[in-house]
């Protein structure tokens, strides 16, 4: 189940929405149905290599993740019953193989249980289909047994029968498990339907061409040379050779030189021209892109340049503001007392703008619960597809500046999630560390 491009994937967020026709029925196929990832790999063995060390294959046992669904939605649907599809939900796409087998919740990944496979080979060849028009939640139709679903009419091996199959080269494929609403009927997930909007679908870029590479190769020991095989990483955000360069960064100054306590204006221009869908997307509640601006004068001191307010509603969560607390609801969830929620914007430095589209929950407070999201409509201030966007900044340089060549520097950051998460969680530093996009400078003479 778990979509060819698995880009975003962090999160345990696929949701029962009252109403939804789902296409597949938890507890209906046991483990045994379904190959292991190292069965395929006796044959597909330079796939299988490339799918273990991706996300795909860490879907359950990522580090985030166990988190996520063992501290915060687990407990949470026991304790609310609006939430309480959850418990299976989130399994349905980050461990198909456990919920299709019923076995819900699973063990934690210490214990090494088939839910440590996360999506699998077996299970991604074995969809048939979706029962949805515009698909979601999990709504993938599944046959597992011989028949292997692929994208080649020809394809022939002696462990399996193989059958073409359209479906499985789709976006729609992806976006049984890349698109989500939760429990609200809130698109907290909408990768998907970003891209059916977006020019790459009208020109007929798919998911698959991004985040599965083509090259020409075997994707079997036994196999055939072929033309353009896919291969397996699934490559996204948490890839920082995939992530760099993605936005375009460049920077202007509307004046070669300034003296100290002269007024400096600057253009900071960022352009999407690389993503089918809005960056970040995915989870977009806990993603972190932002952009930072700083100058270093001639004697390196350096001086850090808040963003020019542009007056849109909601703009105030695009700007980091180092007091700014949220995330109340884990405080509820995980019974802790005299919790007031923690930062924000984790270590962003106050004033730097954020590319972000805030969840709320059903009292009004923003949330990184997907599960608890009652709206999200509030402001939208992600880059979309070939979207440019346009920060100003008017900086007044101080006295202090030493005068000389001032150079002013725009970096655009992303992280998986803010830094206070993590620290509030103690995971590992590469769960939450900045990854540079891009970067531009230009340099502005300093006067006295």
């Amino acid at each position: 189940m778990k979509l060819n491009s698995f880009f975003s994937l962090l999160i345990c967020a696929v949701f029962f929405v009252p109403g939804a026709a789902l296409g597949v029925d938890m507890g209906a196929h046991p483990y045994d149905d379904f190959k292991s990832p190292r069965y395929c790999g006796s044959c597909h063995r330079g796939i299988f290599q490339e799918w273990r060390q991706g996300l795909m294959s860490q879907a359950f046992t990522h580090e985030w993740d166990q988190v996520e669904y063992f501290r915060l939605a687990l407990p949470h649907s026991r304790k609310l019953e609006k939430v309480a599809g959850i418990k299976g939900g989130c399994i349905a796409c980050h461990s198909p193989m456990a919920f299709m087998s019923g076995d819900i919740p699973p063990r934690k990944a210490s214990a090494n249980t088939r839910a440590n496979e996360g999506v699998t080979c077996d299970v991604c060849h074995s969809i048939t289909g979706t029962s949805e028009k515009v698909p979601f939640n999990f709504s993938y139709n599944i046959e597992p047994g011989r028949v292997k679903n692929g994208p080649r009419k020809d394809a022939v091996s002696p462990a399996h029968a193989s059958k073409y199959s359209d479906f499985v080269t789709s976006p729609e494929f992806c976006a049984t498990c890349h698109d989500e609403k939760s429990p609200y009927g809130a698109v907290v997930k909408g990768t998907y339907r970003e891209w059916k909007a977006g020019p790459y679908a009208a020109e007929g870029v798919r998911c698959q061409d991004c985040h599965m590479y083509h090259a020409d190769g075997k994707s079997a020991s036994m196999g055939k040379a072929r033309k353009g095989m896919a291969h397996h990483n699934f490559h996204g955000s948490h890839v920082p050779g995939k992530l760099a360069g993605t936005v375009d960064v460049a920077l202007y100054a509307a004046r070669e030189s300034v003296s100290s306590g002269g007024k400096l204006k600057l253009r900071a221009e960022l352009f999407n021209g690389k993503a089918g869908h809005y960056i970040p997307s995915g989870s977009a509640e806990e993603r972190m892109l932002w952009l930072e601006v700083w100058a270093v004068d001639s004697k390196g001191k350096r001086f850090h340049l808040p963003v020019k307010p542009a007056g849109f509603k909601g703009e105030k969560y695009t700007i980091a503001d180092s007091s700014a607390l949220s995330y109340m609801a884990m405080g509820e969830i995980m019974e802790l007392d005299g919790y007031k929620g923690i930062k924000r914007d984790g270590n962003v430095p106050d004033g730097a703008r954020i590319f972000r589209k805030p969840f709320f929950d059903p009292k009004g407070r923003q949330t990184i619960c997907q599960w608890y999201t009652a709206d999200n409509t509030l402001v939208d201030y992600r880059i979309g597809p070939r979207e440019t966007k346009v920060e100003k900044y008017e900086w007044t340089v101080p006295q202090d500046a030493a005068p000389g060549k001032m150079t002013v520097t725009a970096t655009l950051y992303y992280s998986e999630i803010p830094s206070s998460l993590g620290e509030f969680f103690k995971l590992p530093g590469s769960e939450y560390s900045p990854m540079v996009v891009n970067s531009a400078s230009v340099e502005v003479e300093i006067t006295k």
